[in-house]
């Protein structure tokens, strides 16, 4: 039996997702939570609201299971104070008669960039931010983000997303918000939009180029304490919205949903064979993306 190893994030909500999806198809769910419930106790201990029994090393030792099992590494967290985290480093499924081998890598997309494998899974959030192309009009369809990549720049594209989906969100004061918030209200807005910086290039695809004249980007300054401040005080701005509650707090109205933070399956073209094909069919079969426009 071949293994098809698959780059999948180290932690957080995508992680999860790809393990809830494994186990959906076929891998076993009690390995799965185990997985998950494992990396929710490490990042409450990170976060200061666990107080673990044993050094870090210990529990390291406890979790990683080399023969087949779930195996974790320690990565350093990169906020200020914070100490080493327990992550997730790999661990082998068996789904419908394969073997998938999934592998924690801190940037999936950007190692099937460099062909080291032929499928993983990360954030749509990251492909947009990379590889789209800018255009006048806006991206609207997971057919447009494969379509907007340049051939000559990468072999990787999206095959389909897992619905875990939070999504980037406009959000306006009422003063600033005349009528319908949505992608035509911005296209006729001139002045501030506030943005976190690494969204810039994304919004631009998702927008589109032309619906930008007129609009100077802004960023939350580091005494903002949330984001959704930060755009109360420019008027205009956009961030991921769960609920919207948040945003109601700072007197927001909350707008059309843009486009989806969402965990996708890429695929390196250049590097998949008959194998690779089968899994990536198995892990996204009828899986409709949330990359679209809302109706």
């Amino acid at each position: 039996m071949s293994t098809v190893s698959v780059a999948v994030p180290r932690k957080g909500r995508p992680l999860e997702a790809v393990l809830e999806r494994v186990a959906s198809r076929g891998g076993d769910p009690d390995l799965a939570d185990e997985i998950i419930s494992t990396l929710r106790y490490e990042k409450a201990v990170t976060k200061g609201r666990q107080q673990p029994e044993g050094s870090v090393y210990g529990r390291l030792e406890s979790y990683s299971d080399t023969d087949g099992g779930p195996e974790y590494t320690l990565l350093r967290d990169d906020r200020e104070g914070f100490p080493r985290r327990i992550v997730f480093d790999a661990c082998t499924f068996t789904i419908e008669g394969h073997e998938v081998r999934l592998v924690g890598r801190e940037e999936p997309f950007r190692a099937l960039r460099k062909h080291e494998f032929a499928l993983g899974f990360d954030s749509a959030d990251l492909v947009l931010e990379e590889v789209v192309g800018l255009r006048p009009d806006p991206l609207g369809s997971l057919a447009d983000v494969n379509e907007r990549i340049d051939p000559r720049d990468t072999d990787v594209r999206v095959v389909g997303g897992l619905g875990d989906t939070v999504h980037h969100t406009l959000l306006a004061t009422p003063e600033v918000a005349d009528g319908s918030l949505d992608r035509s209200f911005v296209g006729s807005y001139e002045g501030p939009f506030c943005i976190s910086p690494r969204y810039e290039r994304l919004v631009e695809a998702v927008l589109g180029t032309d619906a930008l004249d007129g609009i100077s980007f802004t960023y939350p300054r580091s005494d903002h304490a949330e984001e959704e401040a930060a755009i109360a005080e420019a008027g205009l701005g956009a961030y991921l919205t769960v609920t919207g509650g948040t945003a109601r707090d700072h007197g927001l109205v909350v707008g059309e949903r843009l486009f989806p933070s969402e965990t996708v399956l890429l695929e390196n073209a250049g590097e998949m064979d008959d194998d690779t094909g089968t899994i990536a069919d198995v892990l996204v079969e009828s899986v409709e993306t949330a990359i679209a426009p809302s109706a």
